[in-house]
């Protein structure tokens, strides 16, 4: 049984039970971290020395981090379209999580926290700007990659997906100024009908 420490309103969380739920994992998921505390307790620093969620026990097996977390699950439970086989197309599928990772995500993460995360008194609205002139350019730059796919590395919902399409439903719901995307808000549209999604990652933040 797959045991999966982390709290629901976690993006890195949401990511690993989105393909958790995508691929119909038996699972057990513990709240851990935000209001729950228990990062610090000896037993979870025995699993992650870290203190961060998300961690995942599978048959004795621990592993943190939620992008290595992921691939693993994919490796595991997914092998064909979720996570192909092919080192091409795999290679492909993965080349979205790094660049999600690291072109879009930090500009994405500091536009967030300061939003939602930081009380308004206090808030760095000169960091959030820039950062939000960054964050819709690399949206901007996805809308033209995505041009003709129905997902990030052709027609099915790959681990390349979940990288990238984790971040949607945060993104098309602040309060903030977005570019024209309409290849990006059709594929949102799509996940929002996946089970899975509306689940675990459509969660109050």
């Amino acid at each position: 049984m797959l045991t999966v420490w982390g709290r629901a309103n976690s993006s890195n969380v949401q990511k690993v039970m989105w393909t958790v739920g995508e691929l119909d994992v038996p699972h057990v998921r513990i709240d851990a971290g935000g209001t729950y505390g228990g990062l610090d307790s000896p037993e979870f620093l025995a699993r992650n020395p870290n203190a961060k969620i998300p961690v995942i026990e599978d048959d004795g097996f621990v592993l943190w981090e939620s992008n290595a977390i992921v691939r693993y699950l994919g490796a595991k439970y997914g092998a064909g379209s979720f996570w192909p086989v092919d080192p091409q197309a795999r290679a492909e599928t993965d080349q979205w999580v790094e660049w999600t990772a690291n072109v879009l995500y930090p500009d994405f993460i500091t536009v967030f926290w300061e939003l939602h995360r930081v009380a308004e008194t206090e808030r760095n609205m000169h960091l959030v700007e820039s950062a939000l002139v960054r964050l819709n350019k690399s949206f901007q730059l996805a809308e033209q990659m995505l041009t003709g796919r129905r997902f990030v590395a052709g027609d099915a919902l790959t681990f390349g997906d979940i990288s990238f399409g984790g971040n949607l439903y945060r993104y098309f719901n602040m309060a903030i100024e977005r570019p024209s995307l309409p290849g990006i808000e059709a594929y949102y549209a799509s996940l929002q009908e996946r089970p899975a999604y509306k689940v675990h990652v459509m969660v109050p933040f």
